[in-house]
């Protein structure tokens, strides 16, 4: 309501702006006469003449009548800038609180008294009445109860060891957000939620039951992980596109935030394909979105919503230098998730190309060679026996245990056609290829450019119950 007084202002300046001579008074104050609104004579004459039926029943005049059609009217367009104030008025009226009193100020007019209580807006509504919802705040409301049976709290117990006593305990080291993916009692969340877990509980909404869980499967490069749960009656959140989404899109996110289960939170589309460093691993996780719904410890896990209730994202974590939401969350993006899933469930692992290589710290080669190691690339730091980059020649970083002296090993400076500066150019690059594919790395070796073919191997994640 607050744009449309300034939208409102702005066109009483454009047509009732009196531009010559001088303007003794015209300007919005805020001021309290026996809770009365202030408004003018001027403005008053204008209302009957040009028969604005909404203020009939809303203003009364000094001596308490009902402002209302004038049978000698003037032409409603002789009156239009007086109309615009009104218009005004009325807007500032509908923003106020109860009790206050608002004056609008005019050049050359004399004041009119009407009480407040006449407006129907925000007076003689009885204490206790419904608040009667409209189309948008109707539309959030059926998408939080029909999502909500499908969120879970999750709980992380552990075993913990008294230093006194050294007696272990299972006890709840930590707490986060599922959702149901499918009614075959598959659960997912991220998997720094469920991390070292000794022990899962999972509560749903519905029924408030909680329920054991037993890790499935997880990735813990896209930081994911799914559960299996023995409930009847699951129902999965409908999966959603990922790829389509615009910035300004509204978005949904439903969790447990510092542990207060099922919390509904709204914000919009902030920023899409972002890149964050999985905080199990630190390689990069791509197309991530942004969004500035909060998102808080306990969030993670829980789903990112479009407003027709379909899981676009998962919340996995936010940028604060508080700890706390600071309007800057991130979701995985569910066309990534939904591959990593459906390997969890059907293979029970999670299968990536690798290079099979140790690599050295981005800093690492800046530190070894000076300023000239800036974005130089990547620094093969090991070569594990038997894996790809072995059976290719590429050569590791070398320490001579007697004089200490390093011989630096390959740096990596392209993968492919795509340039490598760092390590997340390099992950980046393998995220694109598949295990088996056959791809061409161009090193740095001493002096000289040197190209290597690698058959790229396969990285497995599996979890062993």
């Amino acid at each position: 309501m607050a744009l449309v007084v300034a939208s409102v202002a702005s066109s009483l300046v454009t047509v009732a702006g009196t531009r010559p001579g001088p303007r003794k008074r015209s300007s919005l104050v805020t001021t309290r006469v026996d809770n009365r609104i202030i408004l003018r004579d001027d403005i008053v004459a204008p209302m009957r003449r040009a028969r604005v039926s909404i203020f009939r029943a809303s203003f009364r005049d000094r001596d308490g009548r009902v402002v209302d059609d004038d049978p000698s009217a003037a032409s409603p367009n002789d009156a239009a800038h007086r109309i615009t104030a009104a218009l005004l008025s009325a807007s500032v009226l509908m923003t106020s609180a109860p009790g206050d009193a608002l004056a609008i100020a005019f050049p050359n007019a004399t004041e009119t008294l009407f009480p407040t209580e006449a407006s129907p807006t925000l007076m003689n509504i009885p204490d206790g009445t419904p608040t009667k919802l409209d189309a948008e705040e109707t539309d959030n409301v059926r998408l939080f109860r029909d999502a909500t049976p499908s969120v879970a709290f999750i709980t992380n117990k552990q075993l913990v060891q008294s230093r006194y006593s050294l007696d272990a305990t299972e006890t709840p080291v930590g707490a986060g957000t599922g959702f149901v993916w499918d009614d075959k009692g598959h659960v997912v969340t991220n998997f720094h939620v469920v991390k070292g877990a000794n022990e899962l509980s999972v509560t749903f909404q519905g029924d408030q039951k909680t329920y054991g869980a037993k890790l499935l499967g997880y990735d813990e490069d896209k930081d994911v992980a799914v559960l299996s749960v023995e409930k009847p009656e699951l129902r999965p959140i409908p999966l959603g596109c990922s790829s389509t989404l615009l910035v300004g899109q509204k978005v949904f996110a439903i969790g447990n935030p510092f542990g207060l289960d099922h919390t509904l939170t709204t914000g919009i589309v902030s920023g899409l394909g972002r890149e964050l460093p999985s905080g199990n691993t630190g390689r990069p996780i791509l197309g991530v979105i942004q969004t500035d719904a909060a998102i808080n410890p306990g969030n993670s896990g829980g789903p990112l919503l479009d407003s027709r209730g379909r899981l676009i994202g998962v919340n996995t974590a936010i940028y604060s230098p508080s700890g706390a939401s600071a309007g800057v969350g991130f979701a995985l993006p569910v066309d990534n998730v939904k591959g990593i899933v459906e390997q969890i469930i059907q293979f029970g692992r999670v299968t990536r190309p690798v290079l099979g290589l140790v690599l050295a710290p981005d800093g690492a080669l800046r530190q070894l060679i000076g300023e000239n190691g800036r974005d130089a690339g990547v620094l093969v730091l090991g070569v594990p026996e038997g894996g790809p980059a072995a059976r290719a020649g590429i050569v590791g970083t070398v320490r001579d245990t007697l004089r200490g002296d390093i011989t630096l090993g390959d740096v990596i400076v392209r993968f492919n056609d795509e340039d490598v500066k760092n390590s997340s150019d390099l992950y980046r690059a393998l995220d694109m290829a598949r295990v088996g594919q056959e791809v061409t790395l161009t090193v740095r070796r001493g002096n000289a450019k040197v190209e290597v073919s690698v058959t790229l191997g396969e990285k497995v994640t599996k979890f062993d119950a």
